[in-house]
C-alpha cells in the first residue's frame, strides 16, 4: 500500500521506458535502408496514464536512450514531457522538469526498474520499483508493483496511487462517463 500522506503530496509522476512501460525488449531490423525499432506497450497501462492525467497530475517519460518508438508512445498519450537523453543519463532532465513547474523532490514519484534510475527514485517522495527491477531498485522502493514491467506493472501504480488518495473510483467514473458509458464503480479497497 502507498502512504495516503505521501500519495497527496504528488503532482507528478515520471515512468521508465524501457522495463517499466516495456518488457525491456527492443526489437530492431530493417525496412528497406531505413534502421527500424518496435517496443511492446501494454494497453491497459495506457488507459492508467490516462486515468493519471484526467486526475490532474503531470505524467512525465523519461528515458536514457532515444527511441522514435517512445516519441510516438508519448504523443498517443498525450504526456505532459518527453525526456529521452542518449548518454543514459535522466537527472537533468527531471530535474528541469520540476524547476519548471515549480515543484519539489517530495512532490514527484518515479517509477522505475533498473540501475540507472536510481538517481531519481534516490530523490523523489515516491519511489516506486516495478515486479522484476533490479534489487537495488526494490531496496529503495516505497511500492513494489506485483506486475512486471511492460505487463501492467503501471497500471498497478497508478491504481495503487489514485485509491491512496481517495481518487480511484471517481477517476474511473469519469473515465467511462467521458466515454459514453455510464459507470457504476464500486470501491474493492
Amino acid at each position: 500500500m502507498i502512504d495516503p500522506t505521501i500519495a497527496a503530496r504528488i503532482k507528478l509522476v515520471g515512468f521508465d521506458v524501457d522495463g517499466v512501460l516495456t518488457d525491456a525488449g527492443v526489437y530492431t531490423g530493417m525496412s528497406g535502408t531505413e534502421q527500424v525499432e518496435l517496443k511492446r506497450f501494454d494497453i491497459q497501462d495506457g488507459v492508467g496514464i490516462r486515468l493519471l492525467r484526467e486526475s490532474g497530475m503531470k505524467v512525465a517519460i523519461v528515458s536514457g536512450r532515444i527511441s522514435r518508438a517512445t516519441t510516438l508512445r508519448a504523443q498517443e498519450l498525450e504526456v505532459d514531457e518527453l525526456h529521452q537523453n542518449d548518454d543514459g543519463q535522466k537527472l537533468a532532465g527531471f530535474e528541469d522538469l520540476l524547476v519548471r513547474n515549480d515543484l519539489q523532490w517530495e512532490q514527484a514519484a518515479f517509477v522505475g526498474d533498473d540501475l540507472p534510475d536510481l538517481p531519481l527514485l534516490t530523490r523523489v517522495g515516491l519511489p516506486i520499483a516495478v515486479h522484476n527491477a533490479v534489487q537495488e531498485v526494490r531496496d529503495v522502493a516505497q511500492y513494489i508493483t506485483k506486475a512486471d514491467g511492460g505487463r501492467g506493472a503501471v497500471r498497478d501504480f497508478i491504481e495503487a496511487l489514485l485509491r491512496a488518495r481517495g481518487e480511484w473510483d471517481a477517476a474511473v467514473a469519469r473515465y467511462v462517463n467521458d466515454r459514453g458509458g455510464v459507470a457504476k464503480v464500486t470501491s474493492a479497497s
